[in-house]
C-alpha cells in the first residue's frame, strides 16, 4: 500500500511541475478592494488547489468528529437500554420468587384441607 500512496503522491508532484513549466504567465488577483497580487498563473492555480484541499480536510474532520459524537450518543443509549432490560430481568426474577413463595403455602393449605 505504501509503494501505491507514493506513485500515487509521485504522478501528482509530477503533474505539478510539469503544469508550472507550462503556465508561467503572470497574472493578477485582487483579493479585496484595493489589494491585488500578481503571480504566474501556475503559482496562482496551485495556491487555490491547496486552499481547496486544506477546506476538504477542514470538513472531512468535521464530519468524522459529528459521527464520533453520533456514535458515542449510541453507546451511551445502548448502556443504558442494556442496564434498563437488566434491572427489568431482576424484577421479573424477583416476582418470580414472590409468586413461588405465595402459592407454596396455598397448595400446602389445599394438601392439609383433604386429608
Amino acid at each position: 500500500m505504501r509503494q501505491i500512496n507514493f506513485l500515487i503522491i509521485f504522478a501528482l508532484c509530477l503533474a505539478l511541475v510539469l503544469f508550472s513549466l507550462e503556465n508561467t504567465e503572470s497574472a493578477v488577483i485582487q483579493i479585496v478592494q484595493g489589494i491585488q497580487v500578481q503571480a504566474p498563473l501556475s503559482i496562482e492555480l496551485i495556491f487555490a488547489m491547496g486552499v481547496g484541499a486544506v477546506i476538504a480536510w477542514l470538513f472531512s474532520v468535521w464530519i468524522r468528529l459529528q459521527r464520533l459524537i453520533e456514535s458515542r450518543e449510541q453507546i451511551r443509549q445502548s448502556r443504558q437500554k442494556d442496564q434498563r432490560i437488566n434491572e427489568l430481568e431482576q424484577d421479573i426474577e424477583r416476582y418470580k420468587a414472590e409468586i413461588e413463595q405465595h402459592q407454596l403455602p396455598q397448595a400446602s393449605d389445599q394438601i392439609i384441607s383433604n386429608s
